[in-house]
């Protein structure tokens, strides 16, 4: 019994350590919304213009063709922290923006700080 557990030691130490030098990559999905381009949208502003700032929308329903959904999610190798963002665009019948559903400025301001700090600590 004492045989067994001196040949098995060195094999789960090595197995542990060997498990905790696996790479983890950073998942990124979706349209990066800028702050600034968000800020930008404002109601009036044409689909074409939305499309300019934002991009193409991750989420075109196919059912209410008046609302555009982006989102974002990143999440930073072995870290549990996610950032995700979203943002809705609404439009009216003259395919003009009613309203837009956007995260708070300091809920995005935060988020932009993470974000950059993911992009900081890159190594190639």
């Amino acid at each position: 019994m004492n045989r067994f557990r001196l040949r098995t030691f060195p094999i789960l130490a090595s197995l542990l350590l060997a498990s905790a030098c696996v790479y983890r990559i950073n998942v990124q999905q979706g349209n990066f919304l800028d702050q600034n381009a968000v800020e930008q949208v404002k109601t009036g502003m044409t689909r074409s213009q939305v499309r300019y700032l934002l991009g193409t929308p991750m989420v075109a329903d196919t059912f209410d063709k008046e609302r555009w959904d982006y989102i974002y999610y990143l999440k930073k190798g072995r870290s549990r922290n996610v950032d995700s963002r979203r943002v809705t665009v609404y439009f009216d019948a003259a395919d003009k923006v009613a309203k837009i559903d956007k995260p708070s400025a300091a809920v995005a301001a935060a988020q932009d700080a993470s974000a950059a700090a993911v992009k900081v600590d890159r190594r190639f």
